[in-house]
């Protein structure tokens, strides 16, 4: 069994052949699948698909670090109010996007500081999104730690000094369709790391692996990440797999 530790398969992406997605799933033995929110304009669906799909499906709740502008605070509101409302397995996506935008980068940072003590205060995890911001991010995560935080650095692209302060902080690694692109060293980076200490994840619809690039990413194509993390390995795709989903069920308690 395999566990999608990171999917957007909520989206409008997905609005017309849903129930083909989580078919294609279910027929690759993903049997679990992490649906981290991004706003208040996604939690509908977010919500609708997680009822449909009760045993698949696992929501989590958050404001994304690109959706962060001058009203966040009051997006931070609808936060608290869906955590008072219903349970949801972790805090997510948040963290500190510096890619696109950085108008709101002191937001940002509040933003995450807030969503990392709801956190705590629900002893849950987060999932954390870090572009062009992981050392940053670290920071603050170091900051607000306080012993009880943990979760995963989602779409992982570091170096193994950036694996390293992750792991201490004691969070996990997310690996997805980056793993597979030829123009990349990823690889010689996790092969270094124990695989304890790593997630599996697609970011449904972004970031398809190969050899499905080009097409919209879905959850069962996380199967061409189990295998190119056992070709590292040079183990079986099944301990991949075993291993992988130990940790994930571990961390959102599933």
């Amino acid at each position: 069994m395999l566990i999608d530790t990171h999917a957007h398969i909520y989206l409008e992406d997905f609005s017309n052949d849903i129930d083909n997605i989580i078919q294609n799933a279910y027929n690759n033995n993903i049997n679990k699948i992490i649906l981290p929110n991004i706003d208040s304009s996604s939690v509908k669906h977010l919500l609708d698909l997680s009822g449909a799909y009760p045993h698949l499906c696992f929501p989590l709740m958050g404001l994304h670090p690109t959706s962060v502008n001058e009203n966040y605070k009051k997006e931070l509101e609808i936060v608290e109010y869906w955590f008072d409302k219903r349970k949801f397995y972790g805090v997510g996506e948040i963290g500190i996007d510096l890619y696109w935008d950085q108008t709101f980068y002191k937001q940002q940072q509040d933003a995450f500081r807030i969503q990392l003590k709801i956190a705590k205060s629900k002893n849950i995890p987060v999932v954390i999104h870090t572009r062009n911001s992981l050392d940053i991010v670290c920071n603050i995560v170091k900051e607000e730690q306080g012993g009880s935080l943990n979760g995963i650095f989602h779409c992982f692209s570091g170096n193994l000094e950036d694996a390293k302060k992750i792991i201490n902080l004691g969070f996990l690694i997310g690996v997805g369709g980056v793993i597979t692109f030829k123009q990349n060293s990823l690889a010689n980076v996790i092969e270094k790391i124990d695989l304890k200490n790593i997630v599996l994840e697609t970011d449904a619809p972004y970031l398809t692996p190969v050899p499905k690039r080009g097409k919209r990413n879905e959850s069962s194509y996380i199967i061409y990440v189990a295998h190119k993390v056992a070709e590292i390995y040079k183990i079986p795709i099944d301990k991949v797999a075993e291993v992988t989903t130990a940790n994930a069920c571990s961390l959102f308690a599933i």
